[in-house]
């Protein structure tokens, strides 16, 4: 048995230098070497620290009570049952004197080694240059010195009560303590040493109490976040005056050690005990019960506005822009004319549907495909700004067949992705699938030449070897291509993407790590090989910068990172990185988790917040923008904000490691943007925090509420969306990031309340923010005026019969229709829906083409194959809007052509049974039972036209079945024959 431990032993320790030694490898390959030692040698002296404390205090404690035990024979019934566990123990107590402290040791400095961010920023902080209202301390006190104050008087006090426990239980054992019903005794040693330990756990006490008048400031616990009126009056003085009798408690212990007895150190300790439940509880109650409740909104509006301000401040919310808007539900002719930038801009191309499209039409072989959920981004096209939906053609290895599965396939052949595909969002081909100006294998386009192999991203193996000797045959799978054998085009890595893996230590090292000893015997794995790990941009980032909270989504663009012409563009992934807290004085705590998790991230499976991430925030900054490159997997921590403390001190801690801004390449800041996260959380807090005045936010009558995702029905609420538009008194269109409001309570009446949207376009100017960014404009909309909400709006849409009947139409047969996002756009003097409507195949073969478009201006409803008709429909036959449907051509693809009179045949064959079919209700509601015959005939024949109008269309074949079966449903047809069960008695009377 020993020699198994020993081996096991050995085994263990040699797993963990090989990771260990890996790890190292991976951040010195990187450039975050620092980080590594940093964050470990810190870990490793708070380790020391507070093994030593706890051991040595543990040790010391069991040291005295066994040396100072008595020694004399056992007299009483109590004393000779502890002889005989005396004598059990004995063998074992040098073993445990050593063991129990190391063991504990172990514990402690544990725990306090999982403290190393905070107390790096202790060491390194940096002043807020603000202070609170209560103490006029300044903010880095309570979010760099309280936090660690706290946690080490507590640290002090578990291990002061884990030795009193311990010498307790030593002198109890040992005859120090008798508990004896006739011979209750404590030893002059144990009473000295107890008394000790007691004063030192009580001045701890003391000192925690004094700490917990600055920590009140940070109570998210009643009505509003920060001390009350009760707190301030009653709590602070109460903390003050427990710690004084604590002060004196221990001055009563201190005598007790010297002169004996307990009688005086007991009753301060009732006393204390006592003046807490008074002071802590009692008394701040009634205070609160008889004097602030029945006139809480004068006691308590200083306390409110302090709430308010802070939370304003530590969320970035100070600048927010509000203003009325007096929202008009009446349409007229030309009522758009003068929003045109904003209508000309609207994205049609859903993101979180048209991935399948993606992949069939731009997916070229079966080990490549898409993100489900693809990217909102912006791209110059002809000196145009355009939002695009782009994908990365990412690696996908569930593609291949079993036996295509082999462990040289997936780790030397099938390597990385390839290129990107870009759309316009705000138009589509003729047959409504994506128009895509960046597409293929090579990738060409408007975006130019670029580096488009994808070695690091989201969807990628474990780890990739990859590199070749000079000379030799490259063995990595490149693209397809139709002039190449086997349509097989060899590539080899060629940057720098990974450790070297081509000694024999370190494939053995490797090989420990990745339990996969294919990387040690096989041919492979060479002198110029090198491995890629952690590929995933949210990983590498998060590794090279463990103390920021990263954005739940990295999205990709293709940049030129240095303005260099000659330099070629590189595809990167951008991913947005925060500072946060938890300690800023009188802010709101929000749960990250609970504010980032929409309809989409729910129904995606997509993790929240990545990295050092704490579990709720009352501070957070979008501080810093981290670049991925997707070749070599270089990670780029670019500063966002110069002005945020809490980076000011990471940046003592880490000097080198975040680039100025003065380094961003035009190109880059074009494509940074709002990051998502941040204004999930700043909408979440301004349903509440649109108020300003104490006295209505104490009242809670205007609180607002997110609007459920109408389209997902999940019940849960629904994502922002990046759009471009024009808020009401912005000079021009911008990238903006939107959401809306709905009234708050119990009950979900869903009208409009207000609208939210912050400026995401950052400019293209080198290393400067363009002017404007990040600007938060909220309209809030006046109570007397009701403006359908989204919900409300969806339901419109849903429960109008012409819609709803055209939309059976197009579901009839082998089809079925997709609801894309509810946008909603401040134009026209109103608010207006748009919802682009999808059809795809219901089995086989499914990707969703766009075929109609859903517009609602008030109680207006628009409807038809494009936008412009839609709206013209709304606003008496002329929106005056442009649509932005004319864009310059799409990169040449023959199958997007679209026979134009197939499509007008489609939307009149359509339009035919639509009436058909309100013939038929017309004639079955008077008994014409001729009439209603006839009007089935129209319908038939008018669906039979539009089927093959779609076959044209698609090229896809729709089986007569299908239509047979949809004209002779079992509901309305029990025999079969085509005659409709009117009676509704099985009979099939017409």
């Amino acid at each position: 048995m020993p020699t198994v431990l020993i081996l096991a032993a050995l085994v263990g320790l040699t797993v963990l230098a090989a990771n260990v030694w890996t790890e190292v490898r991976w951040y010195s390959h990187l450039g975050f070497t620092e980080v590594l030692i940093r964050e470990w040698s810190t870990r490793a002296i708070l380790f020391v620290i507070g093994f030593v404390l706890m051991a040595f205090t543990i040790w010391i404690n069991l040291h005295l009570a066994y040396s100072k035990r008595l020694v004399y024979p056992p007299t009483t019934q109590e004393e000779r049952n502890l002889d005989r566990y005396r004598e059990a123990v004995e063998p074992m107590r040098r073993l445990i004197m050593i063991a129990a402290p190391v063991a504990l040791g172990l514990f402690a400095g544990g725990s306090l080694s999982g403290l190393w961010r905070e107390v790096l920023l202790f060491l390194n902080q940096t002043p807020f240059g603000e202070v609170d209202p209560e103490f006029g301390y300044d903010i880095g006190f309570f979010v760099f010195t309280l936090p660690v104050a706290d946690a080490a008087v507590s640290f002090l006090m578990m291990i002061t009560f884990v030795a009193g426990v311990a010498t307790v239980v030593s002198h109890y054992l040992y005859g120090g303590i008798s508990v004896a019903q006739r011979a209750q005794r404590v030893s002059t040693a144990a009473r000295i040493q107890l008394a000790v330990l007691a004063a030192v756990f009580t001045a701890l006490l003391g000192a925690s109490y004094l700490l917990d008048r600055y920590s009140v400031l940070l109570n998210d616990t009643g009505r509003f976040a920060g001390a009350a009126y009760s707190d301030i009056n009653a709590v602070l003085p109460g903390r003050l005056i427990m710690a004084i009798i604590a002060l004196i408690v221990v001055a009563l212990f201190v005598v007790a050690a010297i002169r004996g007895g307990w009688r005086l150190p007991v009753a301060g300790v009732a006393v204390m005990v006592v003046s807490g439940l008074v002071l802590g509880t009692a008394y701040p109650a009634l205070i609160q019960r008889f004097q602030v409740d029945p006139n809480a909104i004068e006691y308590e509006s200083e306390y409110i506005q302090r709430n308010i301000d802070a939370t304003l401040a530590a969320y970035g919310l100070e600048g927010l822009e509000s203003s009325t808007y007096s929202a008009t539900t009446e349409v007229e002719a030309g009522q758009l004319r003068e929003d045109s930038q904003s209508t000309a801009s609207i994205r049609l191309l859903d993101p979180n549907i048209v991935s399948p499209t993606f992949n069939q039409m731009q997916q070229s072989r079966q080990y490549y495909s898409f993100a489900d959920t693809l990217s909102v981004d912006r791209y110059q096209i002809d000196g145009e700004s355009r939002d695009t939906v782009i994908a990365v053609r990412e690696l996908n290895l569930q593609g291949l067949g079993p036996e295509q599965r082999t462990w040289v396939n997936d780790h030397t052949v099938y390597t990385h992705g390839f290129g990107v595909v870009a759309a316009a969002g705000n138009t589509v081909a003729g047959d409504g699938r994506p128009t895509f100006f960046q597409q293929g294998i090579p990738s060409v386009g408007e975006l130019g030449e670029y580096e488009p192999r994808v070695y690091f991203g989201q969807n990628l193996p474990q780890y990739s070897i990859v590199g070749a000797p000079e000379g030799t045959e490259p063995w990595e799978l490149d693209f397809p291509a139709d002039d190449a054998e086997d349509s097989f085009v060899p590539n080899t890595f060629t940057g720098d993407g990974g450790p070297s893996i081509g000694g024999m230590m370190e494939q053995l090292a490797y090989t420990l790590r990745f339990g996969d000893f294919q990387i040690l015997f096989s041919d492979r794995v060479t002198e110029e090989s090198q491995i890629l790990y952690d590929r995933d941009p949210h990983q590498r980032v998060a590794k090279a910068a463990p103390y920021l909270t990263l954005d739940n989504r990295a999205y990709p663009a293709v940049v030129d990172m240095d303005e260099d012409p000659d330099t070629e563009k590189r595809l990167v992934w951008i991913v947005d990185a925060y500072t946060t807290s938890n300690s800023y004085p009188y802010s709101a705590r929000e749960s990250l988790e609970d504010a980032t998790v929409d309809s989409l991230l729910a129904a995606d499976g997509t993790p929240t917040t990545v990295g050092a991430e704490p579990e709720q925030v009352n501070y957070i900054r979008n501080s810093v923008k981290a670049v991925v490159d997707a070749y070599d997997g270089s990670v780029t921590l670019f500063e966002w904000d110069d002005e945020d403390p809490m980076l000011q001190t990471w940046q003592e801690i880490f000097p080198d490691h975040i680039t100025p801004l003065s380094e961003v390449s035009g190109d880059l800041m074009s494509h940074f943007r709002y990051p998502e996260d941040l204004f999930k959380v700043q909408r979440t807090l301004l349903s509440q925090y649109h108020v300003t005045n104490p006295a209505t936010f104490y009242q809670g009558s205007d609180r607002w509420r997110l609007p459920s995702d109408p389209v997902a029905d999940t019940g849960i609420q629904q994502p922002p969306y990046y759009l471009t538009m024009q808020m009401p008194g912005q000079e021009g269109a911008s990238f903006s990031l939107t959401s809306s409001f709905i009234p708050g309570g119990q009950t979900e009446r869903n009208i409009l309340t207000g609208f939210l949207a912050v400026d995401s376009e950052t400019g293209d100017t080198p290393g400067e923010v363009a002017e404007g960014y990040g600007q938060l404009r909220l309209l809030e909309l006046p109570s007397d005026i009701t403006v359908p909400g989204p919900g409300q709006v969806q339901n419109m849409f849903n429960a109008n019969p012409d819609i709803s009947t055209e939309l059976n139409i197009l579901a009839s047969g082998q089809s079925e229709v997709l609801l894309g996002n509810l946008l909603t756009l401040p134009v026209g003097g109103g608010l207006l829906y748009v919802q682009p409507v999808y059809v795809q195949a219901s089995g086989g073969t499914q990707y969703p083409v766009l075929q109609r478009v859903l517009v609602s201006f008030g109680e207006q409803i628009g409807f038809a194959a494009s936008l412009e008709e839609a709206l013209d429909s709304v606003f008496d036959g002329d929106s005056g809007a442009a649509t932005g449907e004319e864009l310059p051509d799409a990169v040449e693809d023959e199958e997007d052509d679209v026979p134009q009179e197939a499509q007008e045949r489609l939307d009149e064959a359509l339009s035919d049974a639509n009436d058909a079919i309100q013939d038929g209700q017309a004639a079955l509601a008077d008994g014409d039972w001729d009439a209603y015959g006839d009007a089935q005939q129209r319908l038939a024949d008018a669906i039979a036209e539009a089927i093959e109008a779609q076959e044209e269309i698609s090229g896809e074949s729709i089986l007569e079945e299908d239509l047979q079966d949809d004209l002779t449903d079992p509901e309305t047809d029990p025999e079969g024959d085509g005659t409709v069960d009117d009676m509704g008695d099985g009979t099939g009377d017409e």
